[in-house]
């Protein structure tokens, strides 16, 4: 097993059966309830045996933006079907979403079913990321969206274009929070209590992060 293996947790030992593998990328600057709910909402929905927390290292769609450094955001929550990752924060460059799938691909049995967990708005984009064919070759998309959104342009866009992806829509009311509007409150010194967990609060108040408007 290597170096990169290990970052990895093991699934897919019985021949027997199929696994589903979530697989939650982002930023994470800092994660908050939305993301656990998200992901806890899509493994029961899709039944997942798994959900994969990848922080991304240098994330491409942000390199002319301040993010913090990559070992203030690796965390997650205490639940057995969660695992934090350190996949991409140990992989050097800037971190696309299909090279990470394809390592993940190569690095699990065909046992093994990919699901990619992203939101609504980010798949109104999703023909524009890095090599999106390949993409969808590689997962089944999760596209988590809240109450009222309108996805049908999204469907129409990803429809027209000829690509063979297989998006999976579920509904998740607390998506309205965000990263960007915790650290808002933070450096604002107003209280982000209720919106991320207090272990993440201790450890944003613990190492001064978003004090300044970087």
């Amino acid at each position: 097993m290597s170096s990169r293996d290990r970052l990895l947790p093991p699934l897919g030992d019985d021949p027997e059966r199929t696994y589903r593998l979530g697989i939650m990328g982002g930023t994470f600057d800092p994660i908050h309830y939305g993301h656990l709910v998200t992901a806890e909402q899509a493994r029961e929905a899709l039944d997942l045996d798994l959900v994969l927390f990848m922080p991304a290292g240098s994330p491409a769609f942000k390199q002319d933006k301040h993010v913090s450094d990559p070992e203030d955001r690796y965390a997650t929550a205490a639940n057995a079907a969660f695992y934090a990752s350190r996949f991409e924060i140990d992989r050097p460059g800037v971190t696309y979403t299909v090279d990470t799938l394809g390592e993940l691909r190569s690095r699990y049995p065909d046992n093994v079913e990919l699901y990619f967990i992203t939101g609504a708005d980010a798949i109104m984009d999703i023909l524009a990321w890095h090599d999106a064919e390949r993409l969808a070759s590689l997962a089944t998309l999760i596209a988590a969206t809240r109450p009222g959104y309108d996805i049908e342009t999204a469907k129409a866009r990803i429809a027209a274009s000829g690509i063979d992806f297989d998006v999976r829509y579920i509904e998740i009311p607390a998506l309205a929070i965000s990263s960007s509007n915790i650290r808002e409150l933070v450096r604002d010194g107003k209280s982000a209590r209720y919106l991320t967990s207090e272990s993440v609060m201790g450890y944003i108040q613990k190492n001064d992060l978003y004090v300044t408007g970087e």
